[in-house]
């Protein structure tokens, strides 16, 4: 599979604790690299591309459900795509489906129970916020191009309709975004105090 590599950089925004993206700013520490099993795009850094209000959303809601974060805040980066497993780019989409079927055979010829997506406990929505078959595809896909053809995948790029309904009857959802999950932290040129979110 040829991969298609982005020229170009996005400005991607990172909600987490005030304390954490003083140290970031001050290279003092960096963001966590995440590989959680729920994670909507696989292992990585995560980042909402030009969306520091939804990032912002996100920490605050992350310090109110889990006490987590003390004091939301948000980080902006400067972020480099390089070769990019782009969700919104219907070749992509397509990998996903046409390796599904091997990634399904695997799973069950070494007796694995497959993930499924759902909402977290007493929080029964349509929207599965937690991504445990995506996480598993996308990591077992990635893996799997990196280790029979060389191909390393440095950003994972989509787009999530989220949340109610933006109006009554509308299909725009209140929290659509686009995320990146860096994969290769070099990929992050630079992080920056966002001016207003």
């Amino acid at each position: 599979m040829a991969g298609l590599v982005y020229h170009r950089s996005i400005i991607g925004y990172h909600g987490c604790d005030t304390q954490l993206a003083e140290k970031v700013l001050l290279g003092k520490a960096q963001i966590a690299y995440s590989t959680n099993v729920h994670d909507w795009l696989g292992k990585g850094i995560y980042f909402w591309e030009h969306g520091p209000n939804r990032a912002m959303e996100w920490a605050a809601e992350r310090a109110a459900r889990t006490g987590k974060i003390r004091q939301p805040s948000v980080i902006g980066a400067h972020i480099h795509l390089g070769e990019c497993f782009d969700l919104l780019d219907t070749r992509y989409t397509k990998v996903l489906a046409d390796i599904y079927p091997a990634f399904e055979k695997s799973f069950r010829d070494h007796d694995l129970e497959i993930p499924q997506n759902k909402s977290p406990k007493g929080q029964e929505n349509e929207d599965l916020v937690c991504r445990y078959l995506d996480c598993a595809v996308i990591n077992w896909c990635l893996d799997r191009f990196e280790k029979e053809e060389g191909i390393r995948f440095h950003t994972v790029r989509a787009v999530f309709t989220e949340g109610k309904p933006a109006f009554p009857g509308s299909a725009i959802k209140s929290k659509s975004h686009i995320q990146i999950a860096v994969r290769d932290p070099a990929c992050i040129l630079g992080y920056f105090r966002p001016t207003d979110h």
